[in-house]
């Protein structure tokens, strides 16, 4: 059994190694996740700048993972949190690729519906939706999608920002779709061909 180390013991993790989860994620995560390559060091959250609102640190997360603990890391609020600045990633000694794993995660806790708080998850599929409609983000269809469904107090407060972002040309008041958008889309269904046959 492996040693249980104070952080082991607060995560809940006293069952042996199960690295049908780990390997799982690793095959999820887009190119070479180096996962299985985790010395647990804690660099990681150690340059993570909101690694202290984190329930668990990238870390901790990944010890869970190798424990087999799937629905305490889909829950976990950690992957939700990054905030894609790739520090972890360049900090990394053995190269794992944390920020792309994070992604893995969140798609995993959304397709299992295994997530405390819908904010993030549900901000997240408003601007999935967007960019396959347009190819690229709107972000005042989303940002006023999100305030409306979440937190419809805030958005009178949000109004004078937007409008002049909008004034200084900072923000369109319409979406406009890229070029050669039906590429894109044929590029979105391959990729989601390939997600349905992995």
């Amino acid at each position: 059994m492996p040693q249980m180390t104070d952080e082991r013991v607060r995560a809940g993790m006293t069952r042996e190694e199960d690295l049908s989860l780990l390997n799982e994620v690793s095959m999820k995560t887009a190119g070479v996740s180096h996962l299985e390559m985790c010395i647990q060091c804690g660099t990681c959250g150690g340059s993570c700048p909101v690694a202290a609102d984190m329930d668990h640190t990238p870390r901790m997360l990944f010890a869970m993972l190798r424990a087999g603990m799937r629905e305490e890391v889909l829950r976990s609020n950690t992957p939700w949190l990054c905030v894609s600045c790739y520090h972890c990633v360049v900090r990394c000694p053995q190269e794992v690729h944390i920020a792309d794993v994070m992604y893995t995660l969140k798609g995993m806790a959304i397709s299992a519906k295994l997530y405390t708080d819908s904010t993030a998850p549900h901000f997240s599929q408003t601007f999935v939706g967007m960019v396959e409609t347009f190819g690229r983000g709107y972000e005042l269809g989303l940002a006023t999608r999100h305030y409306l469904r979440h937190f419809p107090l805030r958005l009178p407060g949000m109004m004078p920002m937007g409008l002049g972002m909008i004034s200084k040309g900072r923000m369109a008041i319409v979406p406009k779709k890229i070029k050669h958008m039906d590429q894109l889309t044929k590029i979105l269904d391959r990729a989601k061909e390939l997600e349905l046959t992995s």
